[in-house]
């Protein structure tokens, strides 16, 4: 009877170890994601400061770009507004995306003006301005990084009864799922080919895989390998290239004959 008691009781304290163990865990995850955030809105809240400038000095030398202006001010102060509520939001991120194209697009269009270019301190705000966008799109993947290790782990078991035992709920992803958001500016460069306009990241439906499985992504066990010319799994359904004209070769045309001899007789 004893030792049944003994053995009770360590298995009780072995349980009982292991779910302190993943409750640490949860709370290191959770830690590590606020920390990463933080890391994000410092850079977010730096270009909210320097976007004002930017566009005061763009202002002065491209009044025609006033378009541009204005909804480049408008959606820096709607997302420094959700700002202020702090954390990751679907729509903070929707917010900061737009952000991001609105500004490439204002980059684009001061390649219009040579004299903007040329002045110092545009180039100093674009470069700025650049160095705290990659700084951005870095710390956003190491955030999603750290979230999709959190989610991981409130999603398995037997990890899952401890975050529904402390309330460990999922954590968001600063991403962007909106088509319309993704959806490249469309820029022309001249003779450059363009971008069709309207054209974006290819959806499911657009991708040769046949049917789409119950999470949406691609079925690569649609693709019947023995079916000639059936395209990979992943591959886009393109049109067949036009053949291209035939050309014939133009007869050859025969040397003229000597010209006859009109010289005086012999």
């Amino acid at each position: 009877m004893l030792w049944f008691l003994l053995i009770v009781l360590l298995i009780v304290v072995v349980l009982g170890g292991y779910a302190v163990s993943l409750y640490n865990g949860f709370v290191r995850s959770r830690n590590l994601i606020q920390e990463s955030w933080r890391q994000i809105d410092v850079e977010l809240n730096r270009r909210y400061d320097l976007i004002p400038n930017l566009v005061e000095t763009v202002r002065a030398y491209a009044a025609h770009e006033r378009n541009s202006l204005e909804n480049v001010t408008r959606l820096r102060n709607q997302a420094a507004s959700l700002a202020q509520s702090g954390g990751a939001s679907a729509e903070r991120a929707q917010v900061e995306e737009q952000l991001t194209s609105a500004v490439h697009g204002l980059m684009v269009s001061v390649e219009a003006y040579p004299d903007l270019k040329s002045n110092v301190n545009f180039l100093e705000l674009q470069r700025e301005l650049t160095a705290t966008e990659d700084r951005i799109a870095a710390g956003r993947r190491f955030y999603n990084a750290n979230v999709r290790n959190y989610n991981t782990q409130t999603e398995s078991f037997p990890s899952v009864l401890v975050a529904n035992m402390f309330h460990f709920g999922k954590a968001a992803y600063f991403e962007v799922n909106d088509q319309a958001v993704r959806q490249a500016p469309h820029v022309s460069f001249g003779e450059i080919s363009e971008r069709p306009a309207g054209s974006a990241e290819p959806t499911n439906a657009q991708l040769g895989t046949g049917p789409v499985t119950a999470d949406g992504l691609p079925n690569p066990q649609s693709y019947d390998q023995n079916a000639p010319g059936a395209s990979a799994p992943g591959s886009f359904d393109v049109a067949p290239p036009a053949q291209a004209p035939s050309f014939q070769q133009p007869p050859t045309q025969q040397p003229p004959a000597d010209p006859p001899n009109y010289g005086p007789q012999g």
